[in-house]
């Protein structure tokens, strides 16, 4: 029974042991032809120009390992994609702090190691560690001033503001260090009284060996004047550069012809023994204030390595948010998709159509599981920027060259021949801006498994899927895909190729074995979240047994394959396959048949036509060479050519109706939002009316108050001082409470007029007559007095006269007179 157990539990292990090694050969398998197709995709040139926008060099290395990994989960694809659209944000709000290139990070990790091994950090080392310090306290200061002037921004800098918030800068260290170490970083005379003692020492006795050299050269300058002062390993010595001997005696170190000779005066050798004493001790005092130095900074060791680990992967970050600006990245909609099928029911309702209270946006992130919109390939964009930017520094070059050339006379002979090379240098400015990189769409349906494109060699069917394959590697590494807004696109565990041929001669294989076993390793690692992409299947060998092999691949790859599998063909058989199989889609590459060059665009839908024949009768190959091919290309296949004709007419339609209807929709808005401005203009201008308006009649109001009661207090006074009697009769107030009644409707009269006039001004027909200016001492009506009044005063500057109306003078405006 023993044995047998023994057995038993033997064999379990062995059992479990191979599991082990064939899942992990499986894996190490898989991730080596992952590798090859990124490689084929070249990956490798998005990554070095991503770490291009890195300012350590650590983070450059950190950037190409993190954007190589190749087994990063759903998770980690969002949180690096949320890192990148925090960094962008910071970007995009001005934030000058996330300039990483003035840390020198390979002085602060050497300062870190040596503080580790207990070994003394140098000047520079802790410098170094300073310039970190100081940089983070710095960021952690601009994004709290940020958040500080608006709250929002909290948010949308996370998770940055968490790592930025969480820095610790060690100020007490950075007190520490500056107070021993210069900028340069070198020891300060401060840092130490031994130190400065022995500095000093050196310093004299450098004085005294300067004064002795000199005073040997001068008495030595008579007879030779090759002499000079030199040092050798820290000693003075004279260097004579003839071979003419000296008077001086001392100890000849080096000789030769051509070359003269050192030598150290005997009245020198003392001096450079103390000196070089001296020097040996200022070394081990500034040894031990670095130790000092030392011992304070492996307190905060641990913390300096957080945060020399953060500030790299805060570089990593921000790399990948430049790229994504400096090229116009979108930000993707990454979709985790396990079974397309669950997606599918969202997109009508029970009677099959599209719920109309569905806006667009919602409409197309249920309808597509891919939408890639205006979608540049990476690499043909950066090369396109490069060579523009070229093209223009030239030109800016070639420019100031011709102004410093007009600065000099003797080079107006060559202005013509610089006008010329301007001239070319502009054209070729020009010719690459219009010459941007033509970009595709992708719009791949949930139901869609398999795609098929179709179309013509250098159509631009290999760069599509180039382009589809490294957008999906870019939003799952946490860049922005290089398209248009909106962008969504599922997230594929793994993403293989099998692009251009592959040949091995000491392996006897042909291009066509080559593509064979390349598929045959994509179909086993492959799972339902993969990405499949296949050029040219079923190619390199006869078309029939090619097409039927191509279209049972592509069979297989639908049925229980990857997640999507997009193929480019030649063989006219495998579009049938949409018609037997809902999973499969048609596209093709547009090809302009009038000019006979393709468009490189891609028509969804639509199966690609065969145009040999039409292109070779438009090149003017004979007509009965013409006739006899498409006699035996046969009659079938020429109506299947008109059906697609006429698909692409109805596709053309109705992209031109969308095109239409988008181009309605965008003038009604604008014409919806003029008429909102043209109110909000009305409405301001009413109040802005009443309030002039009120503000006149308060004028008004306030100065006919004043003169009510300066012409009461003048009756007052004439009353009281009237000689007979202080005491008023019942006449006498009858008087004034009329004159009171009287001043009140003149007031009130006023006030009535005041808005009559205004509303006059509104009025057209309210416009007043044009009233000639009196003169001092004439007598004018004015209306609203209802008498003849003297004037006293004319501004005609102004508009304005000063009149006498009884005993009161009063200011009026010219409009308020009468002829």
């Amino acid at each position: 029974l023993s044995t047998t157990l023994k057995l038993t539990t033997s064999s379990s292990v062995l059992y479990y042991s191979s599991n082990v090694s064939s899942s992990s050969s499986s894996s190490q398998k898989s991730s080596v032809v992952a590798e090859t197709s990124l490689r084929i995709l070249e990956w490798d040139k998005i990554c070095d120009c991503v770490a291009s926008f890195a300012g350590t060099f650590l983070g450059q290395q950190a950037i190409k390992q993190q954007l190589w990994k190749l087994n990063k989960t759903y998770d980690e694809s969002n949180t690096l994609l949320a890192q990148t659209s925090a960094a962008v944000q910071m970007l995009n709000y001005g934030s000058s702090a996330l300039d990483f290139t003035a840390i020198d990070v390979l002085l602060v990790r050497s300062a870190i190691q040596h503080a580790s091994r207990g070994l003394p950090v140098e000047g520079k080392q802790a410098m170094a560690v300073v310039y970190l310090l100081l940089f983070s306290q710095t960021l952690q200061s601009n994004v709290k001033a940020a958040c500080k002037q608006d709250s929002d921004w909290y948010n949308r800098f996370m998770p940055l503001t968490k790592m930025v918030m969480e820095l610790v800068t060690y100020q007490p260290l950075v007190k520490s260090i500056r107070q021993v170490i210069d900028d340069d970083g070198s020891v300060k005379d401060s840092a130490s009284s031994k130190l400065k003692q022995f500095r000093d020492q050196v310093r004299t006795l450098e004085g005294k060996l300067f004064q002795l050299m000199d005073s040997l050269v001068r008495k030595e300058s008579d007879k030779t004047s090759s002499l000079e002062v030199s040092t050798i390993d820290g000693r003075w010595c004279i260097k004579s550069w003839s071979d003419q001997l000296t008077t001086v005696s001392g100890l000849l170190l080096s000789s030769g012809s051509g070359v003269g000779c050192l030598m150290e005066p005997l009245s020198a050798v003392p001096l450079n023994d103390e000196l070089q004493q001296a020097r040996a001790s200022v070394a081990m005092a500034e040894k031990d204030v670095l130790l000092r130095l030392t011992e304070k900074m492996r307190a905060d060791l641990d913390g300096i390595h957080d945060l020399l680990d953060t500030i790299i992967q805060l570089d990593v970050i921000t790399a990948r948010a430049k790229y994504s600006l400096s090229f116009g990245g979108s930000f993707p909609d990454l979709l985790l998709t396990e079974d397309k099928d669950a997606h599918i029911g969202d997109e009508y309702d029970a009677s099959g159509k599209r719920t109309l209270n569905d806006d667009l946006s919602t409409f197309n992130k249920r309808k597509w599981i891919l939408y890639l919109p205006k979608a540049y390939h990476p690499i043909l964009l950066q090369q396109h920027q490069q060579n523009l930017e070229k093209a223009r520094e030239n030109l800016k070059k070639a420019i100031a060259d011709i102004q410093r050339r007009k600065l000099q006379p003797e080079n107006v002979m060559l202005e013509g021949k610089a006008g010329v090379n301007i001239e070319s240098l502009e054209m070729e400015v020009t010719k690459l801006e219009q010459a941007r990189p033509v970009p595709v769409d992708f719009f791949i349906g949930t139901k869609t498994k398999v795609l098929i494109i179709t179309g013509p060699n250098t159509g631009g069917k290999t760069i599509s899927l180039k382009t589809l394959g490294l957008a999906a590697m870019m939003a799952k590494s946490g860049l922005y895909v290089l398209s248009s807004e909106p962008v969504r696109i599922p997230w594929f565990d793994s993403i293989f190729t099998d692009i251009g041929d592959e040949q091995s001669l000491s392996q006897s294989l042909s291009t066509f074995s080559g593509h064979l076993r390349r598929i045959s390793a994509i179909r086993a690692h492959s799972t339902s979240q993969s990405l499949v992409l296949l050029d040219e299947v079923g190619a390199g060998t006869n078309p029939l047994e090619g097409a039927a092999l191509g279209m049972s691949l592509l069979e297989s790859f639908s049925d229980a394959g990857a997640l999507l599998t997009i193929a480019t063909t030649h063989h006219g058989e495998l579009k049938t396959l949409k018609y037997s199989n809902d999973t499969i889609e048609n596209a093709c590459m547009e090809f302009d048949e009038v000019n006979l060059r393709p468009t490189y665009k891609i028509l969804w839908g639509i199966p690609g036509r065969s145009n040999a024949i039409n292109i070779s009768e438009r090149l003017g190959l004979p007509d009965i060479v013409v006739n006899n091919a498409r006699e035996l290309y046969g009659t079938a296949s020429a109506e299947i050519n008109e059906v697609i004709m006429e698909m692409e007419r109805c596709k053309q339609e109705y992209q031109e109706h969308v095109h239409e209807a988008h181009h309605y929709l965008a003038h009604s808005r604008e014409l919806h939002e003029k008429l909102l401005a043209a109110k909000e203009k009305i409405i301001e201008h009413r109040f802005s009316l009443k309030y002039r308006m009120m503000k006149e009649i308060s004028e008004v109001s306030t100065i006919a108050r004043s003169t009510l009661h300066k012409r009461l207090q003048q009756l007052r006074a004439s009353i009281s001082h009237s000689p007979q009697g202080t005491q008023m009769t019942n006449s006498q107030k009858n008087i004034i409470d009329n004159k009171q009644h009287n001043i009140a409707e003149e007031v009130s009269h006023t006030n009535d007029l005041s808005v009559e006039k205004e509303q006059q001004k509104k009025s057209p027909s309210g416009m007043l007559r044009k009233v000639p200016i009196p003169n001092i001492g004439d007598m004018v009506y004015v209306a609203s007095l209802g008498k003849k009044v003297t004037v006293l005063k004319v501004e005609a500057s102004q508009e304005e006269i000063v009149v006498q109306a009884s005993n009161m003078k009063l200011r009026l405006k010219l409009r308020e007179l009468e002829t």
